[in-house]
């Protein structure tokens, strides 16, 4: 099952890297794959969150997360996507900005870095609605009970996540994003009207495609109930499968499914924006990003579906709760990185150190529960013996 998961993935890094030496020598094969282990190690998170929402997609919709996903998240986020926003902050044409690209390294490092605050403020907003959505969300099962429980209490109150997400917005607006340093020279600029622009447009970003893609998702569970009520055979037809390890797996198709594709698709969009404005660290030219983000980003995917393929996130429960954590602290990084510095390293270590947390837990309370029943099925035994 491994290779078939990652067989992929790791192709595409062979030949990856392979074209990085014939393009740009032992220098350019040493810099995509520094660049790939950026990305995963940044990413690793965004597996776990995928992995949460694809589970709930049919066998169709996976595949097209693993074709069509992979090609926007490696051609579109890592290669085109740069340049369409060096092409509007800079007020170049299309094919201006290209040529800045290709032939004019430095700047075009400069003006993606300039337009960082736009980026980071749009990236930062979606993914902390995900996370405030998410912990104001009463649930069976919490991590950190002292915590969750009492804000699953404050999210009854309607609207309470976008309320904060605006009031974290405009905090920022005026305090952060005043005074940024300009990029390769001397001075400050005032980016408060870019960062709430942004910042609205990740909001909004998120209430349409997330709304679009609950409502299909709710219309489909209730046409399951409705035939269920009418004819419990019918519960052979329904969309819901069995995986492989006998787990019931959600199927979503149709509408609800493109909805959701289009969901992680802008998930995927906000993990990657700290990658690409980072990986100018470590390289200004444009392919060598795009080649060494794109296996990275080639990982994640694969490693997305080996979770789900698994039902990794049903037997470590605490798992989401993690990467939800990841998730809200990447987006206070991402705003924060608006003025400051932040190195990847930091980044990276808060995803991975929080997860795996989350997966400890899981293991500790596997081992509670297996032994919780175990001591149930000995008094059992013993009763039925007397």
């Amino acid at each position: 099952m491994l290779l078939r998961t990652f067989g992929w993935s790791f192709g595409i890094t062979v030949a990856g890297l392979a074209l990085a030496t014939v393009l740009w020598g032992w220098h350019g094969l040493a810099i995509v794959a520094i660049l790939s282990v950026l990305e995963i190690s940044l990413s690793f998170d965004n597996a776990v969150i995928n992995a949460g929402i694809l589970r709930k997609m049919n066998a169709f919709w996976q595949k097209m997360f693993l074709t069509v996903g992979v090609l926007i998240a490696v051609f579109g986020m890592r290669l085109v996507f740069p340049i369409i926003i060096v092409a509007i902050t800079a007020k170049l044409s299309p094919w201006e900005a290209v040529r800045v690209a290709i032939n004019d390294h430095d700047r075009y490092e400069s003006l993606v870095t300039g337009a960082h605050p736009a980026i980071a403020a749009f990236g930062g907003m979606f993914l902390l609605m995900i996370f405030l959505d998410f912990i104001f969300e009463e649930r069976e099962i919490t991590w950190l009970g002292w915590l969750e429980k009492p804000l699953a209490k404050l999210g009854k109150l309607d609207m309470l996540s976008v309320a904060i997400a605006m009031i974290a917005l405009v905090v920022v607006a005026t305090t952060v994003a005043t005074g940024v340093p300009v990029h390769g020279g001397h001075g400050t600029v005032d980016k408060a009207e870019t960062v709430l622009l942004a910042g609205v447009g990740g909001l909004i970003t998120y209430l349409v495609v997330g709304g679009v893609s609950g409502f299909f998702e709710d219309r489909l569970e209730e046409e399951e109930d409705d035939d269920e009520d009418a004819d419990e055979g019918i519960a052979e037809k329904s969309p819901e499968r069995t995986g492989p390890s006998g787990r019931q797996v959600a199927g979503l198709a149709g509408k609800a499914a493109f909805f959701m594709f289009l969901y992680l698709e802008v998930i995927d969009a906000s993990f990657s924006f700290d990658g690409v404005v980072g990986a100018f660290a470590i390289s200004n030219d444009i392919f060598e990003i795009a080649l060494g983000l794109g296996i990275g980003a080639m990982y994640i995917r694969s490693l997305t579906v080996f979770l789900v393929r698994k039902g990794t996130l049903d037997d470590y429960v605490y798992l989401e709760h993690g990467a939800h954590y990841a998730i809200g602290a990447l987006s206070v990084i991402l705003l924060v990185t608006i003025k400051y510095d932040v190195s990847e390293v930091i980044t990276g270590l808060v995803g991975v150190v929080l997860i795996a947390a989350s997966y400890w837990s899981s293991v500790v309370r596997n081992r509670r529960v297996g032994e919780g029943s175990q001591e149930s099925d000995d008094k059992t035994e013993v009763t039925t013996r007397v």
